[in-house]
C-alpha cells in the first residue's frame, strides 16, 4: 500500500500540535488534529509522555500502513540530523538537553525501524509549509518570518531553506543580527514590544493582544506599532533585496495586529526600493505542521539534508 500520509508535528514553547497530512494533496486531515499542553520545565520522560499521547491520538485515526513517518518542527539549538536536543539557557525544555528524541519517541510509540522520524527547525518548517501549500506556493524565492515570542525567519528557494552563501546571513536567519543596542530578536518580538511599552509607562501587559487593544485610544501605543513597522521595513528591506525575494510571508502573534503597522511597514519597503509582495500567513500555525510533514517527501528530504546541520 502506498505510504502517502505523514504526521506533521509542531513543538511550541508550551504545547504540541500534530496532525496527519496527505503528502500528495498537501492537505491536513483536520479530524486528526491533536494538541496537548506541555510543562516545558517537566522532567524529560514526562515531556516525551505528553508528546507520545498527542502523536498516538493522531495515529489512531489513520491506517498505520499508509503512514510514512513523523516530521517534527523543533526549536533550537537542536541536532536536526541525529534528533538530539541541545536547548539550554532558555526557560523551556532544558531537561531534554542531550536527549535523543528519535529513540525516545520510537520507543514510546513502539514503532518499527522502517517508520521514519525526521526533524527541522521550527522557523524553517513554517517557511517550507508556506512554500508548499501557502502564500508562497506560487513563488520560487520567499522569505517567511514570524513576529512572535521570538523573531523567526527562513529564506526559501524552490521550497528548500537556504542557510549559507552570499545571499543570506549566517545560519540563513536574521534573529541574531545586530540591531540597535542588541539583536533583531530583542526588537522584533513580543518581548521587545512589551519591554518598550513598560519602559515608557511602567506598566506590564500579558501579551500583544492586550497591547493592540489599547491602540485605538492610546496614541503612545499606536506610535509604538508605527515605530515597529517603520523599523521592520528598514531592517528587512536590504535582505529581501539581496536574496531577490519575490514574496515576504508574515506570521506570528504580532501579525494579528498588522492593521496597526502594515501600511507604514509596506511604505518603508517601497521607499527602500524593495518591490516584493507581502502576505500575511493564512495557514498560521498549520504552516509548521505542513512543513514538518514535508520532510517525508523523498525529493525534499534529499535536497534539504545538507542544510539541516546548519540550522
Amino acid at each position: 500500500m502506498n505510504k502517502n500520509i505523514a504526521i506533521g508535528t509542531d513543538i511550541g514553547g508550551s504545547h504540541i500540535s500534530c496532525a496527519a497530512i496527505d503528502l500528495v494533496s498537501g492537505k491536513i486531515l483536520k479530524d486528526t488534529l491533536s494538541e496537548r499542553s506541555v510543562d516545558n520545565q517537566a522532567e524529560a520522560n514526562m515531556i516525551i509522555d505528553i508528546w507520545t499521547q498527542a502523536l498516538s491520538a493522531v495515529l489512531a485515526k489513520v491506517p498505520l500502513e499508509k503512514v510514512k513517518g513523523i516530521g517534527f518542527a523543533m526549536p533550537g539549538p537542536f541536532d536536526y540530523v541525529k534528533g538530539i536536543s541541545y536547548i539550554r539557557g532558555v526557560a523551556k525544555y532544558e531537561n531534554l538537553y542531550g536527549f535523543n528524541i528519535t529513540d525516545a519517541i520510537s520507543g514510546s510509540l513502539g514503532i518499527n525501524d522502517g517508520f521514519l522520524i525526521r526533524f527541522m527547525n521550527d522557523a524553517s518548517s513554517f517557511a517550507v509549509g508556506e512554500a508548499w501549500a501557502g502564500s508562497a506556493s506560487k513563488f520560487n524565492r520567499s522569505l517567511s518570518i514570524t513576529f512572535g515570542t521570538g523573531f523567526g525567519s527562513a529564506f526559501i528557494s524552490n521550497r528548500i531553506p537556504i542557510v549559507d552563501g552570499p545571499e543570506v546571513p549566517k545560519l540563513g536567519c536574521i534573529y541574531h543580527l545586530p540591531y540597535r543596542d542588541g539583536i533583531a530578536d530583542d526588537y522584533f518580538s513580543t518581548r521587545g514590544l512589551l519591554f518598550r511599552y513598560k519602559k515608557l509607562t511602567g506598566k506590564e501587559l500579558s501579551g500583544v493582544k492586550e497591547l493592540a487593544a489599547l491602540a485605538a485610544t492610546d496614541k503612545l501605543v499606536a506610535d509604538l506599532f508605527i515605530d515597529f513597522g517603520e523599523n521592520a521595513g528598514l531592517f528587512l528591506a536590504p535582505w529581501l533585496k539581496k536574496f531577490r525575494a519575490e514574496i515576504l510571508v508574515i506570521g506570528g502573534n504580532i501579525s494579528h495586529a498588522y492593521n496597526l503597522f502594515g501600511d507604514v511597514f509596506e511604505d518603508r519597503l517601497r521607499k527602500e526600493n524593495c518591490i516584493c509582495e507581502v502576505a500575511i500567513s493564512k495557514l498560521k500555525e498549520d504552516a509548521a505542521l505542513l512543513g514538518s510533514a514535508y520532510l517525508l517527501n523523498d525529493d525534499f528530504w534529499k535536497s534539504v539534508q545538507h542544510a539541516l546541520p546548519l540550522m
